[in-house]
């Protein structure tokens, strides 16, 4: 071990532990069944009834648990009003208009803003953000959802977006100063905010469904709660990253601590939580297919229903409008980051003078309320004008299938036969207490006793919820998923990463593929491979290889061009220039790639479990089925477990990689 205690080993201690662990498992292996079967599979006498007490413990949260006057109940029925009111309000301007009384008494005082008024006002707000060519992708995105029949639904997302990302943004920043300002707290949260990152959002449903029924305004928390995370993250590296100078400035000032932290210290960071609020944007999104699964409705629900009738074309549109309204709101936000802390006006000048681009939106919203009374076309769009593709995407699968069935299930039987089910049965053979071994010899080779313990606890807890099949089951479809991701998308990622306009033009896929829902994936595989692990494995492929080629091709680019022309010089062929020194240098980044790849297939996995795997998603999808919450959660912190274990080996091995490279001390 290092002098400091939390390095890695020493490589002749690690060449004898590892041979002395590889043994110890050899045996487990070959012996655990005849003269220890608990090391073969974990007993279910010894498994707690995790799921029974937990589930226990809601009931006696929504039943009995008092809080002085108040119950618990009555603090949901709070909570769910605050989120409600200004949801009802947003979806009156947006889609329904404002109404007076409740239910089927309920009457409309006012119509909605007219889709006149709507595009008027994201054009207006992206030209003041960016200029006149992003007005002119806000018009186009905004159209596109127009023109393509999808407007209703949009606007009920966008009402939902309009709610959670505000909240959600907040409560991060609040969140993200209390870490800043006070590292114990720091220290508390950092292992909540890793589980609320890595436990599925299918978890998140089951208690909140649980809590506050069915309904928008359930899905809505559950979109706070999943969203909330990386803006605190956020706010801590934007507030510890703001220059020693402002702060000195304002200690000298005699700013209190209120003042230094409201006046000083997050206007000077507003372009790193700029960053924050981006990305509660960005996963507020992701979440509007899930959250349609407990009263959300819109674009995610018509997802969500066209995958139910395998309908592709109808949710292949709605999809694609998920991917307009997200490019829009992405890049409007990004573009207030990079405004943000400029003052482009003068204080003395006049209203108008000073807020032109307000007074523009106010009047272009005036005319389109006019417009309306006047026409009920430019109010709302007719559907008679609508227009789809989805008989040409429908036809286009069936076309394949007609034409290719017997080739794409030669390939599928392929696979299946002799890469699926011999991977599944080899590590569904493996005895828990020797996979637990070598992931806690992994730990402690990579980082030291201390990331030893935490990945052999967490694996413990995995046998111990009584999911070990589950979970190896999971592991195997990852597996699988990820090394097919990485087959495809580290070429991909070499091959682009020294051609700019070649860079340029898979950018763009990646950043759209990264887009659409995850739900969209699963539509073509299932029409064309029906349900099973290799349909699950080619979605997963699918959602999961933005990373793999996106970290490869900027681990290259940032190889230094010195070290290149160094090797050319000493005559280095094209191949040993990637292999001995591009890819080499490159290697950190691209392990980092591989993480991000494990996470977003682990995440992916959990939404296969609607065609049919027996993972743990499965697990948490009945658990959802059935309100079920302390199963739910059981699941769900199994395969948040196994995240966070491949979070850990893979975040030690980058750093252990880059130490030896000599990129850090």
């Amino acid at each position: 071990m290092e002098a400091d205690g939390r390095d890695a080993a020493a490589p002749s201690h690690r060449l004898v532990v590892w041979i002395v662990g590889l043994c110890l498992f050899a045996a487990l292996w070959a012996f655990a069944d005849a003269a220890m079967p608990w090391a073969q599979e974990y007993p279910r006498a010894w498994t707690p009834p995790f799921a029974r007490w937990i589930s226990a413990f809601m009931r006696w949260l929504v039943d009995d648990a008092t809080f002085g006057l108040f119950t618990f109940t009555d603090l949901t029925r709070f909570l769910a009003s605050l989120v409600e009111a200004p949801y009802r309000l947003v979806l009156g301007f947006l889609s329904t208009g404002l109404l007076s009384g409740q239910g089927s008494q309920a009457v409309q005082v006012a119509p909605p803003l007219s889709w006149i008024g709507v595009i008027a006002l994201f054009t207006v707000a992206a030209w003041f953000a960016g200029g006149l060519s992003l007005a002119g992708l806000a018009f186009g995105c905004l159209g596109f959802i127009l023109l393509f029949g999808q407007w209703d639904s949009a606007m009920v997302t966008l009402a939902s977006i309009v709610v959670a990302v505000p909240i959600g943004a907040v409560g991060g920043l609040l969140l993200g100063i209390a870490a800043w300002r006070w590292r114990a707290f720091e220290r508390l949260i950092s292992p909540v905010l890793d589980l609320m990152q890595t436990i599925p959002i299918f978890a998140y449903l089951v208690p909140i469904l649980f809590l506050f029924g069915f309904g928008p305004v359930s899905a809505i928390v559950a979109t706070i709660i999943y969203a909330m995370p990386p803006m605190t993250r956020v706010a801590v590296v934007a507030l510890r990253g703001v220059p020693s100078e402002i702060s000195d400035l304002g200690r000298m000032t005699g700013c209190t601590r209120r003042q230094m932290t409201w006046r000083v210290m997050v206007p000077a960071a507003t372009p790193g939580l700029m960053v924050g609020v981006n990305q509660v944007i960005m996963l507020s999104l992701n979440m509007v297919i899930i959250a349609s699964m407990i009263g959300a409705g819109g674009l995610g629900y018509d997802v969500l229903a066209a995958l139910r009738r395998l309908d592709i074309g109808a949710g292949l549109e709605a999809g694609v409008a998920i991917v307009a309204l997200a490019i829009l709101l992405d890049r409007i936000s990004q573009a207030l980051a990079r405004r943000a802390g400029q003052h482009v006006h003068a204080d003395d000048a006049g209203w108008i003078a000073r807020h032109p681009y307000l007074t523009v939106a106010i009047a272009l919203v005036a005319v389109s309320v006019l417009a309306g009374l006047v026409s009920a076309p430019l109010q709302r769009w007719p559907e008679d004008w609508a227009l789809s593709t989805g008989t040409f995407w429908d036809e286009v699968v069936r076309w394949i299938n007609v034409n290719f069935f017997d080739q794409l299930e030669a390939v599928k039987n392929a696979l299946l036969l002799n890469v699926l089910i011999p991977f599944k049965r080899f590590l569904l053979g493996l005895p828990w207490l020797g996979v637990t071994l070598l992931v806690a010899l992994a730990g402690w080779s990579l980082g030291g006793l201390r990331l030893a313990a935490l990945v052999a606890a967490l694996a413990t807890l995995v046998a111990m919820s009584g999911l070990w099949e589950e979970a190896m089951t999971t592991v195997y479809l990852c597996g699988i998923s990820v090394v097919g991701a990485l087959l495809i998308g580290m070429p991909v990622g070499m091959w682009a990463a020294t051609r700019p306009r070649v860079w340029r033009v898979v950018q763009a896929v990646i950043d759209t593929l990264q887009t659409l829902p995850s739900f969209v994936y699963l539509m073509p595989v299932v029409m064309l491979f029906r349900v099973g692990d290799f349909t699950a494995m080619i979605a997963v492929i699918a959602y999961a290889l933005a990373p793999a080629i996106r970290y490869t091709a900027y681990g290259l680019q940032q190889v230094d061009p010195r070290l290149v022309e160094a090797g050319r010089a000493a005559g280095c062929t094209p191949f040993q220039l990637l292999t001995k020194i591009r890819l080499r240098l490159a290697l950190p980044e691209i392990m980092l790639g591989i993480n991000q790849t494990i996470m977003l297939a682990i995440s992916m996995l959990v939404i296969t479990a609607l065609v049919g795997t027996r993972d743990l998603g499965q697990e948490v999808y009945i658990a959802l089925t059935k309100a079920d919450t302390g199963r739910g959660i059981v699941a769900g912190l199994a395969v948040a477990f196994i995240a966070i274990i491949a979070d850990r080996l893979i975040s030690a091995a980058a750093l252990r990689m880059r130490r030896n490279l000599g990129l850090v001390t």
